[in-house]
């Protein structure tokens, strides 16, 4: 009961997150093209990426970590966050709206970028994973 409980924590944080950086970025930036979904599906990327390479079993984390990380944090935060749902209904409504070169843009650069950013958080949590502690 415990793991979701740490899950529904984890995912209201992650939520608030994107709303706020959505937000911001829409703010900053205009709604013309989703640039908010694309930066929080960027981010949460390499955060999930970070964090599974931090969480594996052969790693420096006891199972008791793990497990946290695991729920609160991957499926948790990162569930919260990600907007993978987000990003669908704008490449629909780009479609849609006959504007092509938008829905292209946020397929492609979705994809490729989210998975430049979990293979760059992956490398970067197995490089803390193999540190040697003090």
């Amino acid at each position: 009961m415990l793991a979701y409980l740490w899950v529904a924590l984890g995912g209201a944080l992650g939520s608030v997150g994107r709303f706020w950086l959505s937000g911001l970025i829409a703010s900053r930036f205009g709604e013309s093209f989703a640039w908010g979904t694309l930066a929080i599906n960027v981010t949460g990327s390499f955060l999930i990426g970070l964090i599974g390479a931090v969480a594996v079993p052969e790693g420096r984390l006891d199972s008791q970590s793990r497990a946290f990380a695991t729920q609160f944090l991957m499926y948790g935060i990162c569930g919260g966050y990600t907007t993978f749902s987000s990003f669908s209904l704008a490449t629909l409504k780009y479609l849609q709206e006959r504007q092509w070169l938008y829905a292209g843009g946020n397929v492609i650069l979705s994809v490729v970028l989210c998975l430049i950013a979990v293979w760059l958080g992956y490398l970067l949590g197995a490089a803390v994973s193999s540190m040697k502690g003090s």
